[in-house]
């Protein structure tokens, strides 16, 4: 599907704010809105809006520390990657996980209360991920910059 200069305008107003109303956005975008609805609609349907979704403070919700965990596997093979695959979308802690082109085979992204919280992650979780071989770990002292809107 291509999106049009409109298509545009109204996924940048949902990045923004993905609760506006109909009206709202219609507005916003200066559409009417039935024809703003049945954009995003369409845009739904097609799958370029895949959910709505609440953005939670971590630290609101004790998930204060970041911790990026570089994962080299024991092999390559498929059955290596997609056991490790399903065990890692098992582990709560894990925001992201990337199959990388590097040296390392994965790349994680953790949430945890502090370092004493990821230490019980690695205990109990990570250190028991299937064909894992070697895992370093780098805190976050900082997050700089955070977004979940993709550039249009």
């Amino acid at each position: 599907m291509t999106l049009d200069d409109t298509d545009k305008r109204i996924l940048r107003a949902l990045q923004r704010r993905g609760r506006a109303s109909h009206a709202e956005l219609s507005e916003q975008v200066s559409l009417s809105p039935s024809a703003c609805h049945r954009r995003v609609q369409r845009l739904e349907a097609e799958g370029i809006i895949r959910d709505y979704v609440a953005l939670l403070d971590g630290r609101a919700v004790g998930r204060k520390t970041t911790v990026f965990v570089e994962i080299t596997l024991t092999s390559q093979s498929e059955d290596v990657l997609n056991a490790f695959e399903r065990a890692v979308a098992r582990v709560p802690e894990v925001m992201e996980c990337h199959l990388m082109a590097g040296a390392a085979d994965y790349l994680l992204k953790v949430a945890v209360e502090d370092s004493e919280d990821f230490a019980r992650v690695h205990r109990r979780a990570l250190s028991t991920l299937p064909g894992v071989a070697q895992m370093q770990s780098s805190f976050a002292l900082r997050t700089v910059q955070s977004t979940t809107a993709l550039p249009l």
